[in-house]
């Protein structure tokens, strides 16, 4: 399954149940917050609101809140699917295949993934309508006050979109945007963000204006890409096609050298000035807490652009879980192939939901060696923002990783804490309240492996209690018959 653009996967969520339209008149301050986390905590349906409060533009919120919805905004019906299709992509790339109709079919594949790199058009949905200047006013969007001690009303779901001033390399990222006023936001790229690293060195090349670009939808992949953390020399907009095995057609902006999805609903064209700094927040975060007011880059707009009847997407964060969980867990599924290249012992990793990413990371592994699980820790410290991972807990590779309950029992009984517990320093995600310093501070790691003579060990460790296969097919044989 395809989508070309958002009211595509809408009309696909109303025909399989899975979206309301809200009729009733609510306001985009607080009272859409609250029946949309109540809908994700419930496992409930994705919400259209038609009638919001002093504006003619419907709201979308809570598009991707489960599981099943994330698959099919990503074009399938289970995520494991585009796993394995990763996987068989990156087989591609390691070594030639061998015998002529493998080598037939890896040519086929590869044209193939040429022909979904982006591509420009003339004429886009995305343009209908041009508001240049003084004629555009942020505030024409329903953008939400989420919580009660929120700054003010801030864009959530934006695809913000840079070039390098180095190498010319696009960045899109998702970074919230605070509405200062008609003309200007705040620009919430954390320090470790590609976006951020763009306006550091258009700070050092002492650049006076750094084009911005903001998409607001699109097809459902390419806004899900946005929250992608990808290398740096890796363009979003060619991942999107490849997930959607089609390329994203992008159009030129009028007044800012970017190019932009032509399918988006509404395009913010403008500019950020090196050097520039405004506070922002604070903000009710995904971390399930307000994160404070801090100075951060100001958007200056220039433009925007729209279609014609345009919807509004947006989300909300706050304590888990939250739509932005299961975009980052489709995120993580995608991902663990191109993971496992540089740490091929991985089995499986899960990043809970209590977690909000970057607190927790669950491993299995195939321990083969003294030392190994230590390994795997510095391995995952070591790659792109899993720098920023609290805790990372290790366990053996027939442990189940996505059963919170069998870890939490094999973790408490399998660790010696002076043993198995290491502390690394590090850098620290911008939104960690618990350092004593900003952006840098303690990581734990945890071997919660069993232990055996490699680890020095010299008692035994005892077995697994497992029922006899025996004695499991004697009582399912027999089980009408205990009338439980």
């Amino acid at each position: 399954m395809k989508f070309k653009n958002l009211r595509e996967f809408i009309a696909l969520l109303e025909d399989r149940g899975e979206l309301r339209r809200i009729k009733a008149p609510v306001s985009c301050e607080l009272e859409i917050t609250e029946l949309a986390d109540r809908a994700v905590k419930s496992g409930g349906p994705a919400l259209l609101f038609e009638n919001v409060v002093g504006y003619d533009i419907p709201v979308l919120i809570n598009a991707f809140g489960t599981h099943q919805r994330m698959a099919w905004a990503l074009g399938v019906e289970h995520i494991e699917e585009l796993t394995q299709r990763v996987q068989k992509t990156l087989g591609l790339l390691q070594g030639p295949p061998s015998g002529l109709m493998n080598k037939l079919r890896t040519a086929g594949d590869l044209v193939g993934i040429a022909k979904t790199q982006p591509k420009t058009v003339k004429r886009a949905p995305c343009q209908e309508v041009i508001l240049i200047g003084e004629e555009a006013d942020i505030n024409m969007l329903p953008a939400l006050k989420c919580w009660p001690m929120d700054a003010g009303r801030y864009i959530t779901l934006p695809l913000v979109i840079t070039r390098d001033p180095e190498s010319g390399r696009r960045n899109v990222g998702i970074y919230r945007m605070q509405i200062f006023d008609g003309h200007t936001t705040g620009m919430h790229w954390q320090t470790h963000k590609v976006g951020a690293h763009h306006y550091r060195v258009g700070e050092a090349r002492e650049i006076e204006k750094l084009d911005v670009a903001v998409a607001l939808g699109g097809d459902p992949t390419t806004v899900w890409t946005g929250a992608l953390p990808l290398p740096p020399d890796m363009d979003e907009m060619m991942v999107s096609g490849f997930i959607r095995d089609e390329a994203v057609e992008m159009v030129v902006c009028k007044t800012v050298d970017l190019e932009v999805p032509a399918e988006a609903e509404f395009v913010l064209e403008g500019y950020v000035i090196p050097g520039e700094l405004r506070p922002e927040g604070p903000f009710g975060d995904h971390t399930g807490y307000y994160s404070p007011a801090e100075d951060y880059p100001v958007f200056h707009l220039t433009a925007i652009t729209h279609r014609r009847n345009p919807i509004y997407p947006t989300t909300m964060v706050g304590k888990p879980p939250t739509e932005d969980y299961y975009m980052g867990t489709a995120a993580v599924r995608l991902l663990l192939p191109a993971m496992r290249l540089t740490v091929p012992e991985i089995i499986d990793i899960n990043m809970p939901a209590e977690g909000i990413f970057h607190n927790l990371l669950l491993v299995s592994i195939k321990k083969e060696y003294p030392g190994h699980a230590r390994k795997v820790m510095y391995a995952l410290w070591g790659l792109g923002l899993l720098m920023l991972t609290k805790t990372i807990i290790v366990v053996d590779h027939f442990v189940d990783v996505q059963n919170l309950s069998e870890v939490a029992w094999r973790v408490t009984n399998n660790i010696d804490p002076a043993r198995d517990v290491v502390f690394v320093e590090g850098p620290i995600d911008d939104l960690d309240h618990a350092t004593p310093v900003p952006k840098y501070g303690s990581k734990m790691g945890i071997d919660a492996t069993a232990k055996g003579p490699m680890d020095g060990r010299t008692r035994e460790w005892p077995p697994d209690i497992v029922m006899s296969e025996e004695i499991k097919r004697l009582v399912d044989g027999k089980w009408k018959e205990y009338g439980i």
